[in-house]
């Protein structure tokens, strides 16, 4: 119910945010769960909430319904997107390869605090500033990166490279982050230490390529993209069910 989205590729139709998808049952499970991408919803297969939707649902809101009423609804969506960005940041920081001693420091000490807001009260979490947040973790992400690619790789990051084929690139240490990959062709290429920190990965190939090394790629990434028996994949993240 919390989340809208527009129709496209990945939705046969809109919903609103705060409107119940048709496909919710009265159990509040999934109907079409097992045909999603057969019948035009394969935005719902590549959606990753980080472990947010569980802590909303289940510590936050201490397992109450919704319906009841609408405004507090409507703050626990308010609140569900706010904590998705925080367990998103400590999913990241938990992967930040190689940093310096003070680096290191610095991230146990946002991910103590990042902790600390999934824990505290909807009002406490919606007065949070998360643009600020977001900027002194990226940040330390940004320095966390430059401390792993170990050589200067291309710096490629924001590029357009929609549709791309990328398969004659040396992309070892590449700087990615940010970059649009829509479609890109990456058929067998190697992606270590290759900063792919919040590029656009959607129908991306990676077939036969090798990401098990690459920097702070999620799970909602590899989600979006195409991939088959031989593409390597870090270990924190599960191969999808649609590759063959």
């Amino acid at each position: 119910m919390a989340l809208g989205f527009q129709r496209s590729a990945s939705f046969a139709f809109a919903k609103a945010e705060g409107e119940r998808c048709r496909h919710l049952g009265d159990d509040h499970r999934c109907g079409v769960h097992d045909q999603l991408n057969d019948i035009g919803m394969r935005g719902c297969t590549i959606f990753e909430c980080f472990g947010a939707g569980q802590q909303v649902t289940q510590v936050t809101y201490a397992g109450e319904g919704l319906g009841a009423d609408p405004e507090r609804d409507r703050q626990r969506f308010a609140v569900f997107a706010v904590l998705r960005a925080v367990h998103e940041m400590r999913w990241l920081l938990a992967e930040a390869p190689r940093l310096p001693p003070a680096g290191a420091e610095e991230s146990r000490a946002w991910q103590r605090r990042l902790a600390e807001l999934a824990q505290a009260a909807p009002e406490t979490v919606l007065s949070t500033d998360l643009a600020a947040i977001r900027s002194a973790v990226g940040e330390l992400l940004r320095t966390a990166s430059r401390g792993a690619r170990s050589r200067r790789g291309a710096d490629l990051a924001g590029a357009d490279l929609l549709g791309a084929d990328l398969r004659a690139r040396d992309l070892r240490d590449a700087d990615l982050r940010g970059a649009l990959l829509v479609a890109a062709d990456l058929r067998g290429s190697d992606l270590t230490n290759a900063d792919l920190l919040g590029a656009d990965l959607r129908d991306a190939d990676l077939r036969a390529a090798d990401a098990s090394r690459a920097l702070f790629l999620t799970q909602p990434q590899v989600n979006a993209t195409r991939g088959d028996g031989a593409t390597r994949l870090p270990s924190a993240l599960d191969r999808p069910v649609g590759w063959t």
